[in-house]
């Protein structure tokens, strides 16, 4: 076990889920019938119940506006289309005073139908699908209905719908829940509570007058009450907050903690104070009132008894497990609201886990380590790894705030040290008090050597500008470095480039001049913000949605909108191993108009900018608040990256793209989107 645990500990290093995600809401239920018209006809209608705070859309909305209720039914033999869907309810026109137009909206209740011919006799299948938008108090979100009705057969109600979110969301939240696993077995091999686990599951499997299937049974619950100690505070404080302000207000809560400087800095201190304590400056303890008073009540055999024994093993294990949870719930308050109790969750039940699996199987008691030296050794290697973590919090700051204290040079110095540090600790060469000296190298403890320093190798070419793509989620962006070789190296083939051109500009005829002239025109003005932004790869672009789409229209090319964030771990992921494909950044750099909106910036705009959403009714101030604004309520959506093609109105060209590191996808988007501008096709979402 002890070997096993120093091969998962490594794994820390590449399991570092900080990541931004839309909030889930479920705010309709959907019932779906079947209207015959006359032999040949019927309507397939839908009826949306929908929550008292909520409103949809007509299937009819102006291009500018929020989206509409979409039929998307797959027609077949059976049966074909004769009309777009419709509205059966009728409600007055209401004016928005954003969009400066009149469409209808839906509140309490709403009808809607499209008509099919019947091509066969008989019952048949119909499937497909209904996406909408539901909006309250300014928050937006797009969501989308499953239809399998059968011809024929009785009204179906159909479950109620699940949200469009951004991609990589389910792959987030387990990649979370996969590392509170990992913590929650590095908590169990910490000198507070290791040693405890002979001791606990003796006291089960040996009670007076007990049989084993008795024991059994309060080891199981024992177990049940650790997950139960660790679980329900969190939840409780999480959904007292979601019923006290909804869905709204935890997403600002969660949106203040992962971008605004104070819980960052908040947070750092907190990973500096916990590395420290495991580095063994000091011992973090709860009071001793409280530990006594919880041992007094387990004397008992109760499930009292046991409940008060399993919050007494909380409490004493505190000073090992307080950074761990700590680290744990910090990281995943990145998440959907519920994140938090499904990552405390998981790590709960690998915590408990070996309690109850000890108490149900005693001889693999045999196998078990003895506790010793190693346990020091474990809690060391902890607080380097705490040290490391520590310091993404003040990055996010630090980028968000454009304090440049640690820009990209210098963050990497930090892990490179770190983590040189923790080699030359596990070679020996480093002890802290009270260690024993490492006389001999076992075989895993080298194995675990050779990977630290293979990952330090690597890291020492990123600063002079290797990407790193294994860290670039984590790390600050390239364009902070103020030495990147292979910027450096591109720029003067750009200028050589330049050089050759303009000389065969002269010797050309006069259409390629003209050519040479319209590629000028995109940057005659200076990008607005150019000062706190840059975009990677040596891509040249705008951070002002005005700007790029004026811009566009100069140049007449479609415009490539990048919803985006200081602190998006899969924003860094896609620039670096998505974006840095030759054929994408080729299309990126000639065929749109690149256009990057940070949503979390904390950069205030002059006062003349500023003004109050009536999607939320708060004053926006920042540069950040602003884009944020600009992308729930035209999109519906709050997750970054977020990836949007539009023509010089606004309107989508394709559908928009989020977390995906799939290249060829990405560039199938891009082309499709370039081909759809020259043709003027649009997606449908977004126009009548």
């Amino acid at each position: 076990m002890k070997r096993l645990f120093f091969c998962l500990l490594m794994a820390f290093v590449a399991v570092i889920p900080l990541k931004m995600q839309a909030q889930i809401i479920d705010p309709v239920q959907w019932t779906f019938a079947i209207e015959n018209l006359n032999d040949n006809e019927f309507d397939l209608v839908a009826t949306a119940t929908i929550d008292p705070q909520y409103h949809i859309y007509s299937t009819k909305m102006p291009d500018l506006a929020p989206l509409p209720t979409v039929f998307d039914i797959q027609t077949s033999e059976f049966f074909e289309a004769v009309s777009e869907a419709r509205d059966l309810t009728d409600v007055p026109l209401y004016y928005d005073d954003i969009f400066e137009t009149e469409y209808k909206q839906f509140a309490g209740s709403a009808a809607f139908a499209q008509t099919f011919r019947k091509l066969k006799d008989g019952s048949f299948p119909i499937t497909g699908e209904i996406t909408y938008q539901a909006c309250k108090d300014g928050q937006c979100v797009s969501l989308a209905e499953d239809v399998n009705i059968t011809y024929g057969s009785e009204p179906a109600v159909i479950e109620a719908a699940e949200p469009v979110t951004a991609s990589g969301t389910k792959s987030n939240i387990w990649a979370m829940i996969l590392e509170a696993i990992l913590w929650g077995f590095a908590a169990i091999l910490t000198p507070c509570v290791f040693p405890m686990i002979p001791m606990t599951v003796s006291f089960f499997m040996h009670g007076e007058g007990e049989t084993k299937a008795q024991g059994r049974f309060k080891a199981f619950m024992y177990f049940i009450f650790i997950v139960l100690l660790y679980t329900l505070p969190i939840a409780i404080i999480i959904m007292v907050t979601w019923l006290v302000g909804g869905n709204s207000v935890t997403a600002d809560i969660f949106n203040w903690l992962a971008t605004h400087w104070l819980p960052n800095i908040i947070f750092f201190l907190v990973f500096m104070i916990f590395a420290a304590s495991f580095f063994g400056a000091f011992e973090i303890t709860l009071g001793s009132n409280m530990v006594n008073k919880s041992d007094s009540k387990q004397s008992t055999k109760s499930l009292g008894g046991i409940f008060f024994m399993a919050l007494t093993l909380v409490l004493v294990s505190f000073a090992c497990t307080g950074p761990i949870v700590g680290t744990v719930l910090i990281k995943s308050t990145s998440g959907e609201f519920w994140a938090p109790i499904v990552t405390m969750f998981a790590f709960a039940v690998a915590f408990a886990l070996p309690f109850a699996l000890f108490a149900f199987f005693p001889n693999l008691l045999q196998s078990l380590p003895k506790s010793g030296g190693w346990l020091t050794s474990v809690k060391v290697v902890l607080g380097f790894i705490e040290v490391a973590l520590g310091f993404k919090f003040l990055s996010v700051a630090d980028q968000t705030y454009h304090w440049h204290l640690l820009d990209r040079e210098v963050y990497l110095g930090i892990w490179i040290v770190c983590f040189a540090l923790l080699g030359f600790y596990l070679l020996g060469k480093i002890r802290f008090k009270g260690e024993k000296e490492v006389k001999e190298l076992g075989v895993f403890r080298l194995v675990l050597i050779i990977i630290d320093f293979v990952f330090v190798i690597y890291m020492i070419p990123g600063m002079w500008g290797a990407p790193l793509k294994a860290l670039s989620g984590y790390l600050p962006p390239k364009q902070t470095l103020d030495f990147d070789l292979n910027r450096i190296i591109e720029e003067n083939s750009e200028k050589v480039i330049e050089y050759v051109d303009a000389k065969m500009a002269n010797m050309a005829v006069a259409p390629q001049g003209q050519a040479q002239a319209v590629a000028a025109v995109e940057f005659t003005e200076e990008p607005k913000y150019a000062d706190l932004f840059h975009l990677p790869h040596n891509l040249k672009g705008y951070f002002d949605y005005d700007q790029a789409l004026a811009v566009a229209k100069a140049t007449n090319r479609p415009i490539f909108v990048d919803f985006t964030g200081h602190g998006c771990v899969n924003c860094r992921e896609m620039e670096a191993n998505v974006w840095s494909d030759p054929r994408v950044k080729d299309m990126l750099r000639n065929d749109f108009i690149l256009c990057a909106l940070y949503v979390d910036d904390k950069t205030s705009l002059p006062e003349e900018e500023w003004y109050t959403s009536a999607y939320d009714g708060k004053e926006k101030k920042t540069i950040g608040r602003k884009y944020a604004d600009f992308q729930i309520s035209k999109f519906g959506t709050n997750a970054q990256p977020y990836y949007c093609l539009m023509d010089h109105n606004g309107n989508l060209l394709m559908k928009p793209r989020a977390y995906d590191l799939d290249k060829d996808a990405f560039v199938a988007f891009l082309k499709d989107g370039i081909k759809n501008f020259k043709e003027g096709t649009y997606y449908q979402h977004v126009i009548d």
